[in-house]
């Protein structure tokens, strides 16, 4: 007994790390500047206190598969758990988003997270209470209303105050925004309805790669397009390349650059695939594309609203739509990864933001590795504004 109690307690530990740093990112760093800022990160130290319960009081069986579903109820929880708390950090750190709970696709992988550490000690508060010696359907039916009135008590707060909050973010009206119109009485376009590229925008992108989980590098992607015309430079660090790159077109003129070389005048048809925004929009975002979009909700970035989008996609589609990433993986066939593109739809109609992360087989870009992965940052911002491209130097 003393082996299982501890290893439930392990399992323990693990959830109350991982809630404390989910209430920590949410307390401290999680401002958007609405009126229950606090309040939301607050209602945070709920989870933590019944994940504490769990840890102290871990719910300990005689029996191996009783035991085993126990661990297996903990361990369901961090799956669910971990995951969550990565895409809030991606969230804080680069998406924007100043939404937390934006649709009910958000919000079910925290319930779910909440449910299973409620019913996990709630077990264990049952089993403390009753006694060792209790009617085991007794213990089991006890611990399971205990867990379903935590998992309502830590739910209904922290979603009331949060789409409390997101309800009052999206209702303030923004003077301006990079991002687009801050109109709180217009929605964006349906994730398959209409929508297009700005006649011109600033544009910026991170790429970064990792082979095994190991680093392999990353690409700083800047520069601007108004109509065909386009000029960007990015700063590429990887294993195989290092130095500045770029592409411009004007009219029937082009130019290269080569990791670390310099500006070379090249036909124009070489250049097809370079104006970032329009080659995603073009090759992985089409009408037929967005058929089968997930809606993620209304988000609120920077004072724009926009419409939070996922399609699927596979390796081709991937490489194509991000043909930049040559850089990171050379001619690596890539047709049997799998990967996703987020993708954010403004009240104009106009995409302005996309997230996209693919992996798969690595092989052809390190023999000895087993799995690469690929991730992507693009923001499209200040489009439909007069910008002039003017010609590398």
């Amino acid at each position: 007994m003393r082996v299982r109690r501890f290893e439930l307690r392990l399992v323990g530990a693990a959830l109350v790390a991982t809630w404390t740093v989910a209430a920590a990112l949410i307390l401290l760093a999680y401002r958007p500047g609405g009126p229950l800022d606090e309040l939301v990160g607050l209602t945070m130290l709920l989870p933590i206190a019944v994940a504490l319960a769990g840890l102290i009081w871990p719910p300990v069986t005689r029996g191996e598969n009783t035991f085993a579903v126990m661990l297996w109820l903990g361990i369901a929880a961090l799956l669910v758990l971990i995951p969550s708390v990565g895409g809030l950090l991606e969230q804080l750190q680069a998406l924007g988003s100043q939404t937390l709970l934006p649709s009910p696709e958000a919000a079910y992988p925290w319930l779910l997270a909440i449910a299973a550490t409620s019913l996990f000690s709630g077990l264990g508060i049952a089993r403390r209470w009753l006694g060792a010696s209790a009617i085991r359907r007794r213990r089991f039916v006890d611990g399971v209303l205990i867990g379903v009135s935590l998992t309502a008590l830590s739910a209904t707060l922290f979603a009331g105050a949060a789409v409390a909050n997101d309800i009052a973010i999206r209702d303030q009206v923004a003077a301006a925004s990079r991002f687009g119109p801050t109109d709180v009485n217009i929605q964006p376009p349906a994730c398959d309805g209409f929508m297009r590229a700005g006649t011109s925008a600033t544009l910026r992108a991170d790429f970064s790669g990792t082979v095994d989980g190991r680093p392999i590098g990353s690409i700083t992607l800047s520069g601007q397009r108004s109509a065909g015309d386009v000029r960007w430079s990015a700063y590429v660090a990887t294993d195989e390349r290092l130095g500045l790159a770029g592409a411009a077109r004007i009219g029937d003129q082009a130019w290269l650059r080569a990791p670390g070389g310099s500006w070379d005048a090249v036909p124009v048809t070489r250049l097809t695939s370079s104006s970032i925004d329009v080659q995603v929009l073009a090759t992985a975002l089409t009408s037929g594309d967005r058929k089968t979009a997930e809606d993620h909700g209304i988000e609120v970035i920077e004072g724009a609203r926009a419409r939070r989008c996922r399609v699927a996609v596979d390796g081709t589609t991937f490489q194509a739509a991000f043909p930049e990433i040559q850089w990171l993986v050379g001619f690596a066939d890539l047709r049997r990864w799998r990967g996703q593109i987020d993708y954010w739809i403004f009240q104009d109609g106009e995409l302005g933001q996309v997230s996209a992360d693919a992996g798969g087989e690595a092989g052809e870009i390190d023999p000895t590795a087993i799995h690469a992965s690929i991730g992507i940052h693009l923001t499209a911002t200040e489009r439909d504004r007069a910008i002039v491209i003017l010609p590398p130097t």
